[in-house]
């Protein structure tokens, strides 16, 4: 054997080696997170299920020390805030996202919006819910479904807009190219062939946008606050789950614990179905 392929070989070697190293840590760290997220999936469906019960949907938030009661006014509170805060993002988002990817990818404007959406992404959801409390509730004195519809709409856009722009710029520039030379405006172009190929990708973020704003805490504390009673009126204070399951799961009352794993298991169900939906409605649509 010469030198030249003893040196080969052991080179060869060395590789194998380096491979089984970083393959071994990779498997490491996977079985570790794994781990720790069935551990957590197991501790919310042993705990959630075990407060679950027909009262859970149907009857409101239990004064201290009261016995049976649900979430039912924390559960519509939750809907109604998401539902408003997703349907006032994700327009914006989307739009803003279209000009950053078609539009601004050179422009000082595009530059601006993308370093402020960048901020707007890492920025802790509190600032924004103090943000909202300072311009609105404190201007208007009183806490409201209206003001956490528009703290949880503000942490919609940064992620819808992050999301339409990157799956649009995936998009391969030769389609968009073709329709040009038949003639097809811009708008149309976007509207009939980049976000149609870009549709999966920008219905995932929005996905993920609401999986965020599903579970978040502080800035409705700040805004809409809670409410132990049933109410669709959004210039009131307005219970949601996260705040619930707050301050349920720091009292010492266990019918409060329940009800507060229960909240849990539900947001975790709910985000988790939302998941399978998408992915099942538009596999074959991509």
């Amino acid at each position: 054997m010469s030198q030249l392929d003893a040196g080969r070989l052991a080179m060869h070697a060395k590789r194998k080696r380096v491979n089984a190293v970083a393959l071994t840590l990779s498997l490491g760290a996977m079985a570790f997170g794994v781990f720790w997220l069935i551990w957590i999936l197991f501790e919310t469906i042993y705990l959630g299920i075990g407060g679950l019960s027909l009262a859970t949907f149907t009857q409101m938030t239990p004064p201290p020390q009261g016995e049976g009661g649900g979430l039912a006014n924390a559960i519509f509170g939750s809907f109604v805030m998401v539902g408003l805060a997703t349907l006032v993002g994700t327009p914006v988002g989307i739009l803003a996202g279209v000009y950053l990817a078609e539009y601004g990818q050179k422009t000082w404007l595009g530059s601006a919006v993308r370093f402020i959406n960048d901020i707007l992404l890492s920025a802790p959801s509190i600032v924004v819910g103090l943000f909202v409390y300072a311009v609105v509730v404190a201007k208007f004195k009183t806490f409201s479904g209206f003001a956490g519809s528009l703290a949880l709409a503000l942490l919609v856009i940064p992620v819808v807009i992050r999301t339409t722009e990157n799956m649009l710029s995936l998009v391969p520039n030769a389609l968009r190219e073709a329709a040009y030379a038949l003639g097809t405006p811009k708008w149309k172009v976007i509207l009939s062939i980049t976000l149609k190929a870009a549709r999966a990708g920008v219905i995932t973020g929005i996905l993920l946008a609401l999986a965020r704003v599903s579970g978040e805490t502080a800035p409705l504390l700040f805004t809409a606050l809670s409410n132990q009673f049933w109410t669709s009126d959004l210039s009131s204070p307005m219970a949601s789950l996260p705040v619930t399951i707050f301050k349920f799961a720091m009292s010492p009352y266990e019918n409060w614990q329940k009800l507060a794993w229960a909240g849990v298991f539900l947001i975790t169900v709910g985000v988790l179905m939302l998941n399978i939906l998408a992915r099942v409605l538009f596999k074959n649509k991509h």
